[in-house]
């Protein structure tokens, strides 16, 4: 990844903010003078050789994350205080060669999906300023989206870090619980807090969320890298992915034209070789309305409800009334109730998991509607309880889920939400590449179909199986002298045959790394199918077919290597 020098672009992040005039989106924001100090030593690091990856972007950060020598308030300005030192989160993006400007305005206590509540201001929507931003990680998403910030992080309990990325139009990177340890986060609910990231590209998203992963000896939550490499696995998506969508009714009260919006993605997904099947959903949507619903809130007054009992006379003013609310609602939950819902969950969870067996991942929109502020007012709890409807299960359940921008509805951000189960960030990843970068397809005949001993470089750059098809006939076929052997397809005049092959889908970035590993001879041409369709495809040079053995008359490699085994 290439990026404009430090120093460079923390000049343009200050006249970023100065144009925009969006002071809701801050709760501190960093002397620019120090930034720059600070940028300068960046640079000079990468210039004496260091690898900083991310060198040249600037971040801002939830101010319920601590960053040194800013406060932390969880936008409650009579919880303030000064940490002594940066959360695991800001200390390694710092050390990657991020610049961090701020902190950002959020839901306080990071309880809430909608952006506007907190005492610092309402923060509005990048697009449209009427409408909400989505919360609880409004700030650092609307930082990202209106160009201020490169990276921004936030967290995510009920899909804070994932309802405004669709809402703002950008990426939001939710890895599966734990991989980021969340020391130096004020807790929402401790067992289910992630550290996420926003960014406008999956890349940088992907990136600087994997950066952040791996235990730090400290959060007694985190994932252990033991735990990680034994899901290594089968961290990948499949060969041949299959992927689910909620069933019609499950996409009942969806705002105006977004369950169209929805379909589109998934035939476009589709349209990249994955499977895309209807699964029964009902399973996750009854975990989702427990995170608020049932016993679980009680973590949420176990984090700051004590805060909030010993502060009530600032309610209304200081503390936000629909965010106490839901937190001293907490404190009337029982420990029976607890144990109850815990079982119910699981069994829930079962059912879910039986559900999507066979699936790599579940695509859903990433919430139902997109509310004006003014709307909002009027229903602040009800209007609130409507984000999570997807969201809510993701971490009760421990999924990992990453929300991308998938078009506009009536000029507003419509976006969707990739699920897949703990530990498969990597095939999240490689589904959401898929949805936003157009696939390029392949034409193999040889050692990389499938089950062949060369199909894994295939896999490996992210290619999914797509049909098994037939080249005109037109088409030579030679065994060559290679090792592991190989055929080489020669395209020739007379004498020619169909050859039977595979196409593979793969996306953009992995097909440019996949042919750019290919050895002498191969080459990719354009192959001419038997239903007059042309498809990129392995070709071979003339002067390697010299000597070579013609096994055009057996139509295919398979074929060929059958015949060889039987005689």
């Amino acid at each position: 990844m290439t990026h404009p020098t430090a120093v460079d672009r923390v000049h343009a992040a200050y006249r970023r903010l100065r144009d925009i005039d969006r002071p809701e989106i801050w709760i501190s924001l960093r002397d620019m003078d120090d930034a720059l100090a600070e940028a300068a030593s960046i640079d000079a690091r990468v210039a004496a050789g260091e690898d900083l990856p991310l060198a040249g972007t600037v971040a801002g950060i939830k101010d319920n994350i601590d960053v040194e020598g800013f406060d932390t308030t969880a936008a409650a300005p009579s919880f303030r205080y000064r940490p002594e030192n940066d959360a695991t989160a800001v200390r390694r993006l710092r050390e990657a060669g991020s610049v961090i400007i701020g902190k950002t305005n959020l839901d306080q206590f990071a309880t809430g999906l909608v952006g506007s509540r907190s005492p610092y201001g309402a923060v509005r929507n990048a697009w449209h300023p009427e409408r909400i931003s989505g919360g609880s990680s409004s700030g650092s998403a609307v930082a990202v989206a209106l160009g201020i910030v490169d990276i921004a992080l936030g967290t995510d309990t009920a899909g804070s870090g994932r309802v405004p990325a669709a809402l703002n139009g950008i990426i939001g990177v939710k890895l599966t619980r734990g991989r980021i340890p969340t020391t130096g986060v004020v807790p929402a609910c401790r067992t289910l807090d992630c550290v996420t990231v926003f960014a406008r590209e999956l890349g940088t998203a992907r990136q600087a969320a994997e950066l952040l992963a791996g235990p730090d000896g400290i959060d007694p939550l985190a994932r252990t890298a033991e735990e990680a490499a034994q899901h290594a696995a089968g961290a990948a998506l499949s060969a041949r992915p299959r992927v689910g969508i909620p069933t019609a009714d499950q996409l009942d009260g969806l705002a105006p034209g977004w369950a169209d919006a929805f379909h589109a993605a998934a035939r476009r997904l589709a349209d990249t070789g994955v499977e895309v099947v209807e699964v029964d959903v009902s399973p996750l949507l009854k975990a989702a309305e427990m995170l608020y619903n049932g016993a679980f809130v009680a973590e949420r007054y176990a984090a700051v409800g004590a805060h909030i009992d010993g502060h009530r006379e600032l309610i209304g003013t200081d503390l936000d009334p629909s965010v106490a609310a839901i937190i001293l609602g907490g404190a009337e939950k029982t420990a029976v109730e607890l144990f109850l819902d815990r079982e119910r969950l699981d069994r829930l969870g079962a059912v879910a998991r039986t559900a999507l067996s066979g699936c790599d991942a579940l695509l859903t929109p990433t919430t139902t509607w997109h509310p004006t502020l003014e709307a909002l007012a009027a229903d602040p709890i009800g209007g609130n309880s409507r984000m999570g409807r997807y969201t809510n299960f993701a971490n009760l359940l421990d999924f990992a889920s990453t929300a991308i921008p998938a078009g506009t509805v009536d000029g507003l951000p419509f976006g969707v939400m990739i699920t897949a189960a703990a530990f498969r960030d990597l095939a999240v990843h490689q589904l959401a590449e898929r949805l936003l970068a157009p696939a390029i397809e392949i034409l193999v005949v040889g050692a990389h179909l499938t089950d062949q001993p060369l199909n894994h470089q295939l896999v490996a750059a992210g290619g999914s199986f797509a049909r098994t098809v037939q080249t005109s006939a037109d088409y030579a076929l030679f065994a060559l002298d290679t090792t592991p052997p190989k055929p080489g397809l020669l395209r020739v005049a007379t004498g020619g045959a169909a050859v039977t092959g595979e196409v593979w889908s793969l996306p953009a970035a992995g097909f440019g790394s996949f042919v750019a590993s290919l050895p002498a001879p191969m080459t990719i041409g354009r192959v001419s199918l038997d239903d007059g369709q042309t498809v990129p495809g392995f070709l071979c040079e003339p002067v390697a077919t010299e000597g070579a053995e013609n096994i055009s008359r057996y139509g295919g490699w398979l074929a060929w290597q059958r015949a060889r085994a039987l005689s």
